[in-house]
């Protein structure tokens, strides 16, 4: 059953493979005439290429731009390659990149297409659950910057996004586990029944039904507040934190994928949302039953709290003196603005390294 989903002014539709003959007439309709480029990354060049070549013909001659999979190729000199490439090609505003990947790509090639020649069309076709449930949809795009996170972006939104649920069959198990921090993450700010029943169903977990349900959560936020100024700010539970672990262990052999430091960054945030006295403890426990036996979660040591804490002032929602985080009152209701001081997010590092201890 295909799922088509209305965002502000483009559409997102979520199938089987017959999603592509929808992005074939797609093409047809809207760019026969026009350049394309395909940005992928490795994974996705052997794995997901061969499929949308074979369903969309008119793709077989089409240039690929490839970069490596991971955090890393999300960097400023990355995108001067492919700006470069673009300008060889003499692309012009009436072209199309297509963005064939997960999250990075996604990201990226939203990024490199609202910079070139003040902006060109891109379409997001997402192969991770990550990217599939979060970072295709909504109009952000960025890459990284002196170490910092999304440091660079801007708010762009692709002319459609086409989602084929039988590209998650080519991950393995970690991006899966990893794209499912945002689908909690999707129940624990806005909808309880949403969240138990993902839990309820992780032995036999229907894709389809699921990256749907929290597109359409993610869509009611971001169609309310485009621009991140008020409640769109919902979706950054579990990030001022989760961003920072990312950040500080991207450079190390221990380095995390976005999913999995996210759901360190939720349970810190909800430990946070205790200590201020607006999360009943129970909550937080019912929390800790989900995530713990589901998500490999690091036990940090208390030598990289305070590094870890001084790249939370990194945060774009910052202003002024605190941090600001995103925290939840209750399972199903996140609450936004909420400023913290460096010493209630070491008691929160602190709280959360005894309970994944015990």
């Amino acid at each position: 059953m295909a799922h088509r989903i209305q965002a502000s002014d483009y559409s997102i539709l979520v199938s089987d493979k017959s999603v592509l003959t929808e992005f074939s007439e797609f093409l047809e309709s809207n760019y026969s005439t026009s350049k394309k480029v395909i940005i992928a990354d490795t994974n996705t060049l052997e794995h997901c290429l061969p499929v949308l070549v074979k369903e969309v013909p008119s793709l077989s001659d089409v240039e690929v731009i490839e970069i490596e999979p991971g955090e890393g190729s999300k960097d400023l000199s990355i995108c001067a390659s492919i700006w470069e490439t673009l300008t060889e090609l003499t692309f012009s505003r009436n072209d199309l990149i297509i963005n064939l990947g997960g999250g990075v790509v996604t990201d990226l090639g939203g990024f490199v297409a609202s910079i070139y020649k003040r902006g060109v069309d891109f379409v997001q076709l997402p192969t991770s659950l990550l990217a599939q449930v979060d970072a295709s949809v909504g109009g952000k795009t960025g890459i990284d910057f002196m170490g910092y996170k999304n440091q660079l972006g801007a708010f762009q939104n692709p002319v459609a996004v086409f989602i084929n649920i039988d590209f998650l069959r080519t991950l393995e198990k970690r991006q899966l586990v990893s794209g499912m921090a945002e689908v909690f993450k999707h129940g624990l700010i806005a909808d309880k029944a949403y969240f138990e029943a993902v839990n309820a169903t992780l032995s036999n977990v229907d894709f389809e039904t699921i990256v749907a349900t929290s597109i359409r959560i993610k869509n009611d936020i971001v169609q309310a507040d485009t621009f991140e100024k008020g409640n769109r700010k919902l979706l950054n539970f579990g990030h001022t934190v989760g961003h920072a672990i990312e950040s500080h262990y991207l450079e190390t052999e221990e380095e995390l994928i976005h999913g999995e430091a996210i759901a360190i960054g939720m349970l810190i945030e909800a430990e946070l949302s205790v200590i201020k006295g607006i999360l009943p403890d129970t909550e937080l426990a019912e929390i800790y039953a989900v995530f713990q036996p589901f998500f490999p979660l690091k036990n940090i040591a208390e030598a990289q709290w305070e590094p870890i804490i001084k790249l939370t002032h990194q945060d774009k929602k910052n202003h002024g003196e605190g941090i600001n985080c995103t925290l939840i009152t209750l399972l199903g209701k996140g609450v936004i603005n909420q400023f913290t001081a460096a010493t209630e997010l070491t008691k929160a590092f602190q709280n959360y390294h005894i309970r994944i201890t015990l």
